[in-house]
């Protein structure tokens, strides 16, 4: 299954099959106090350089985040596109809790993008299902309802399912539709990653989506968040993980190497470039 992401010219393929694409996590204000504040000044070079740095580093796709509270995101999601859009080509996540920031953000971007993030909840998909039909988007669903967050991986998969039938009955192909089978903090339950992988490989071997997950999640709370990151990332991809959003300035030697093991990487050419360009 292969789900199709465009920049101006750069087209990006997450791929069932490998390799891993990286979507780079750190155009988000959460923890970062430096980017709230050029945001609300609408000065927008801090958070092209945190772009640049993480193509650099070996993202494919950019996720683009601009919450914070009092924000008018209507409005600085779209200024925040076009600003990069202007600067780079590469595919974008647009990542937004607000239908109108995205519809917002949709109608000036270029290429195909991700929605970021739809979820299982009735008055989710009736908002943005439509929205992304109309502008080709591909969209992220996360395995959570209306009933909340259940931690039995059986009962994801059956939101993930619903969330695909749904999709594809609004017009989305089924390739567009990319699932996030949540990963929460390992730290407040230790079965926490256990049930992610479970989803992982169910939605991988029933459904045959393409999946991705806000890895550095699990580590919340943790020392040592780097090692373990990686090694969550290694057993997630095994399992079917096609592209984390991630920070690459610290995962992509991870993903990188993985790709190699498990025979997606010919004469082991992207692990060498990586470490080359300074990957460690």
């Amino acid at each position: 299954m292969q789900t199709i992401l465009k920049g101006k010219i750069r087209v990006v393929v997450i791929d069932t099959s490998g390799p891993v694409v990286i979507i780079g996590e750190c155009i988000n204000p959460t923890r970062r106090k430096k980017l709230v504040s050029t945001l609300q000044e609408r000065n927008f070079e801090y958070m092209l350089e945190l772009a640049e740095s993480q193509i650099k580093a070996g993202a494919d796709v950019l996720d683009v985040n601009v919450g914070f509270p009092g924000v008018d995101d209507v409005k600085l999601l779209p200024e925040a596109v076009l600003a990069i859009r202007d600067r780079f080509d590469i595919p974008l996540c647009l990542d937004s809790p607000n239908p109108k920031a995205i519809e917002a953000a949709l109608k000036v971007t270029v290429g195909k993008c991700l929605i970021n993030s739809i979820n299982g909840e009735e008055k989710s998909m009736n908002a943005l299902f439509h929205i992304a039909k109309e502008y080709g988007a591909a969209i992220i669903g996360l395995t959570m309802d209306d009933y909340g967050i259940t931690h039995d991986p059986e009962k994801r998969l059956t939101i993930a399912e619903k969330i695909l039938e749904r999709a594809v009955r609004a017009g989305i192909k089924e390739a567009d539709v990319i699932i996030d089978p949540l990963a929460m903090a390992v730290s407040a339950d230790t079965r926490a990653c256990i049930v992610t992988l479970e989803t992982i490989r169910l939605v991988h071997q029933k459904l045959g989506l393409n999946i991705t997950l806000g890895s550095s999640n699990i580590s919340f709370g943790l020392p040592n968040r780097e090692v373990l990151n990686a090694a969550f990332m290694t057993l997630s991809i095994l399992n079917g993980l096609t592209c984390p959003i991630a920070n690459p300035e610290k995962i992509t030697a991870a993903v990188r190497a993985t790709d190699l093991i498990l025979g997606r990487d010919d004469y082991a050419v992207r692990f060498v470039e990586n470490f080359q360009a300074g990957g460690s």
